[in-house]
């Protein structure tokens, strides 16, 4: 049997040493970036209420959470996504505001799945809301952002994946699906199972251009293809989504030259159901899943009573540090530390060198010593513990 007092519960890990530096390092410049687009910090509590995760929220389902009791019998939720606690914090403390507001927030979640392929159950996420812009410009000021982003986090080459809710949802309304329909069809094509969706499509009388134009979107990758899809759409929903999507690569070619990060993929689709239009992800070498996440959406506000659009995204730090590890780009972490082993006799002396390393800014560590240890096993153990040098005070 585990043994318990020494072990982790499966999907969750210890993290220390210089794993955790390069992790924080990574955290930090990312977070300057952020807060050099104008985005202002926000903390929300670890647990809320069921509420705010709640099906009719459209967030995550409620067998994926992880829930609990307050002593007043009330259902508490570790946060499973940090959108829904964000457009809480906007409609209680910005109801009036009529100008964009831009939060920013780190912290982790918790999903409680039982088919995560081996992903962890607890993460670390660092995000970006815009509410209150419902504007093109928004959502290529988002897209910009997750570039520069990844920039900072030291990637060199991914790609940000680019779908259209509407797109899909225009189609699903074209066909007359039912809204049970639509989230069987949902599911089938956010697993890349399209034999399974084209028979629900078939068993459900939907014509064989409305199949294909569903089936097929996720093989349009370029603005030209994008472009040349237009003339097959006959729904309205559909069309504006595609010129929605043509105007936002439009200027993040013409305003921020980013247009080669860009691709589109129309059968992209979310598990989060608040998502009404543009949704995105970005991909590197490394990781087999997208190491950022977002999209638009205008709904999610009003119900927490403040009617506002919206548009976010978030950077999966843990996947992001995997990606990293496996194109080598780990950030280099300067080892500054000053072990100072001594003796019973050089104590005072000891401390007072610690001090004066301290003063200077260089982190000292007091290691009084042990009988029977040599130099080399002091040097042995600083470098694990990552200490860049060890100076020895002891009796000769």
């Amino acid at each position: 049997m585990t043994n318990r007092m020494i072990h982790t519960p499966e999907g969750v890990r210890d993290i220390y040493g210089m794993e955790l530096a390069r992790k924080r390092r990574v955290k930090e410049d990312l977070h300057q970036k952020l807060s050099l687009y104008g985005y202002e910090d926000i903390q929300t509590p670890a647990f809320e209420f069921f509420d705010i995760f709640s099906r009719e929220v459209g967030t995550t389902p409620s067998r994926e959470l992880y829930k609990f009791f307050d002593k007043e019998g009330n259902t508490l939720v570790l946060r499973p996504d940090f959108t829904p606690s964000i457009a809480r914090c906007a409609a209680k403390y910005f109801m009036d505001d009529a100008a964009p507001i831009r939060l920013c927030y780190e912290g982790n979640v918790f999903t409680n799945g039982s088919e995560l392929q081996g992903k962890l159950k607890e993460t670390t996420q660092l995000g970006a809301e815009l509410i209150g812009e419902p504007s093109v410009d928004a959502d290529a000021e988002m897209l910009c952002m997750v570039v520069d982003g990844l920039k900072a986090c030291g990637f060199e080459d991914f790609q940000v994946s680019i779908g259209e809710m509407n797109y899909f949802k225009g189609l699903c309304e074209e066909a007359a699906l039912s809204d049970e329909t639509l989230d069987e069809l949902r599911s089938s094509i956010s697993a890349k199972n399209y034999f399974g969706a084209e028979e629900l499509l078939t068993r459900n009388h939907v014509t064989k251009e409305t199949v294909r134009l569903l089936l097929e979107a996720s093989e349009i990758s370029s603005i030209e293809e994008l472009a040349a899809l237009k003339a097959n759409i006959k729904n309205e929903r559909s069309l504006l989504a595609l010129e929605r999507l043509e105007q936002v690569y439009g200027l993040m070619k013409a305003r921020y030259g980013m247009e080669k990060y860009i691709s589109f993929d129309l059968g992209m689709l979310s598990k989060f159901h608040y998502y009404t239009g543009i949704i995105f992800k970005a991909y590197t070498y490394g990781v087999g899943d997208a190491v950022v996440k977002g999209g638009r959406y205008d709904d999610l506000l009003m119900r927490f009573g403040k009617e506002a659009p919206a548009i976010g995204c978030v950077f999966l730090l843990d996947d992001i540090m995997s990606a990293l590890n496996a194109q080598k780009l780990t950030p280099k972490i300067q080892e500054e530390t000053v072990w100072v082993v001594y003796d019973d006799a050089h104590r005072e002396e000891a401390m007072k060198r610690i001090m004066e390393h301290r003063n200077k800014g260089i982190a000292a560590a007091a290691i009084p010593y042990a009988e029977g240890k040599t130099e080399e096993d002091y040097k042995g153990y600083a470098a694990k513990h990552h200490a860049a040098s060890v100076e020895m005070l002891l009796h000769k």
